[in-house]
């Protein structure tokens, strides 16, 4: 299932994808022949199948049931806690990635093989034939990636757990990986495997700038990250000239190999470069910046879909008009699909589905607008699990113009699982279907790899309330509603509260202490990943605090009746986005107050 050839090849790249979205279901079918084949003797397999006899698509769809994480995380934790992989999967579990989704304030962990490396890596090699159609002369330059490890995890059995990124990253697949002409990067490996995430960004952008005359792309994994990375270079390029002027690295960056590594492409002193740079660097405005500092660049590469559209103007005002390029979609439960017409409008990105992936089929949702889906989803979360099995399509059976769900079975260990993901078929190309990204089931907030449901978001809320605000200020919180906060870098969280005295009708009088412990307790309170971001990557600014004044979500209902929503069946949106609620919102702030430290977060083992 995972076919070989040389991504130096274009043209046999593409006649391996016009193969593979052809053959669609047939390929579908062998897919979920070859998973059933594997590990129906597993002891999650046998407990729905009767061997041989049920080793069909029909069976299978009758007897195995369609699950969430809570579902299969006892059997994962099971391996996790040293038990034999045959649990979910014949090949040995060799790794768990860790979702940024989580579960009881810990990551979600997904089973992952060796085998498994070999068909990411077979998924990215299809990524560039299909940028070869569209842009030429890739295989005469460099791209500037800034590309990432995150901490990791080790289980009781001794397995690692990490990201996949960091998996990948780290894996002989990557690191010993075949030359090839069209992904050839400035950063080192040495520099993207450092565990200080402040020496490998400067490491890396210190490469990419040396080598400015020889790049041809830029871009991160997520629009968040690259963000990051031209605002650190907004604070630090006097010190990266400064390097490059004299041909040495600075004194804190400590890491052995990121030093030797940068060092021998520094190749001495060179003056004029460092003018170069720092005279763009200088300039008033950094509008355009990108394409000032890397003149040969042809597009920047980030994911800007889903969560991620929310940077979309920013990048824009820094590319100085280079495309924004986002070409796959993928997860820690598995890799889906390619975007074949990459230099497409962001807003119009769709990605079509590699039916050699996994087995995919799709749990209708009601055909509703994406901002309908979002305040559904916020309003009742039950109404997710009510979706009836019996209606879930095959891959190639979906219609245009609807709205899934995405269930896996992957080779790894998952069947029928639910990702959470909201796609919207948009069209096919040959018989393979192409999805536009709507959204996660169920998160209302996220600014990088975090993802805070509504109900994590309440439980915040509710013991920064309890803790801190009965006593001794005696406020009651009669409403809330939160936003992320993209425009400054890095993005943050911001409550809205409508605060009254609980004795009287006056304004609330607001001490700064108590407010700023509020922002604090919600941080506490909020998942691993977030306060990972916030502790560790620094990727999530300190939570803010909006206090409104009385009435104010009087006139938010007003507004959101205005705009088509039912009074009878109106709830406050736990998260908002559209312009006018966000004005009516800001238009009756009467203070403003920010958590005074990182919350705690250390990358504890499982077990504790």
């Amino acid at each position: 299932m995972i076919p070989s050839y040389d991504p130096n090849d274009t043209e046999a790249g593409l006649k391996l994808l016009e193969d593979l979205t052809s053959n669609a279901e047939a390929i579908q079918e062998q897919v979920l022949h070859e998973i059933l084949s594997q590990n129906s003797g597993t002891q999650y397999l046998r407990a729905f199948l009767d061997g041989e006899s049920d080793k069909n698509l029909q069976s299978f769809k009758n007897k195995v049931p369609v699950v969430n994480y809570d579902d299969i995380k006892p059997f994962i934790q099971r391996i996790a806690d040293g038990e034999s992989s045959d649990i979910v999967s014949v090949q040995p579990i060799t790794e768990l990635l860790t979702s940024s989704g989580t579960s009881a304030g810990k990551p979600k962990l997904m089973p992952s093989t060796a085998k498994e490396l070999d068909r990411k890596t077979f998924f990215y090699s299809m990524l560039v034939p299909v940028m070869n159609k569209y842009v030429n002369g890739l295989d005469e330059g460099k791209g500037m990636y800034l590309l990432f490890i995150k901490p990791e995890i080790k289980t009781p059995s001794g397995l690692m757990a990490r990201p996949v990124l960091t998996s990948y990253y780290k894996s002989q697949h990557f690191r010993n990986r075949p030359f090839n002409k069209y992904n050839i990067y400035t950063s080192p490996d040495q520099t993207i495997l450092c565990q200080d995430s402040k020496q490998s960004m400067y490491c890396q952008l210190l490469c990419g700038l040396v080598q400015r005359s020889h790049v041809l792309r830029v871009g991160a994994v997520f629009a968040s990250a690259f963000l990051r990375a031209v605002k650190f270079l907004e604070d630090h390029y006097k010190e990266l000239c400064a390097d490059i002027r004299t041909g040495t690295i600075t004194s804190w960056i400590t890491d052995s190999a990121c030093r030797d590594s940068v060092l021998s492409i520094l190749e001495g002193p060179n003056q004029e470069l460092a003018d170069e740079i720092e005279s763009e660097c200088a300039e008033k405005s950094w509008e355009g910046i990108l394409r000032r500092l890397w003149p040969k660049a042809k597009y920047v590469e980030v994911i800007v879909t889903g969560s991620m559209a929310q940077y979309i103007p920013t990048l824009e005002f820094y590319s100085g008009g280079l495309p924004l390029v986002s070409t796959m979609y993928a997860s820690s439960e598995c890799y889906f699909g390619i975007n074949l017409n990459p230099l497409c409008d962001p807003s119009d990105v769709s990605y079509t589905l590699l039916p050699n992936m996994a087995y995919f089929e799709f749990l209708p949702v009601d055909d509703k607008s994406h901002e309908e889906i979002h305040f559904a989803s916020q309003s009742n979360a039950e109404d997710d699990d009510s979706i009836k099995e019996d209606l879930i399509v095959d891959l190639v059976n979906v219609e245009v113009g609807r709205y899934y769900e995405i269930v896996i079975t992957t080779f790894t260990g998952l069947y029928r699982y639910r990702v959470g993901d909201i796609l919207k078929v948009t069209g096919f190309y040959n018989k393979a279907p192409q999805f536009r990204f709507v959204e996660r089931r169920n998160v209302v907030l996220s600014i990088d790899t975090d993802k805070t449901s509504e109900e994590d978001l309440l439980n915040a809320v509710t013991q920064a309330k309890l803790n801190h605000l009965q006593q001794p200020s005696s406020l009651l919180l009669t409403e809330y509603t939160s936003y992320a906060d993209t425009s400054s870098i890095p993005g943050h969280y911001v409550l809205f509260w409508e605060l009254k005295p609980r004795y009287n009708n006056d304004p609330p009088k607001l001490d700064d202490k108590t407010m700023e412990k509020c922002c604090s307790e919600v941080e506490d309170r909020l998942d691993y990943v977030y306060r990972r971001c916030r502790n560790k990557d620094k990727s999530i600014g300190p939570l803010e605090i909006r206090v409104v004044s009385l009435g104010t979500f009087d006139l938010l209902m007003d507004f959101c009746v205005s705009q088509g929503s039912s009074v009878n069946q109106y709830k406050t949106p736990r998260c908002v986005k559209s312009g006018g609620a966000l004005e009516i919102l800001d238009s009756r702030v009467i203070g403003r107050f920010f958590s005074q430290r990182v919350p705690q977060w250390e990358p504890l083992g499982l077990d504790s």
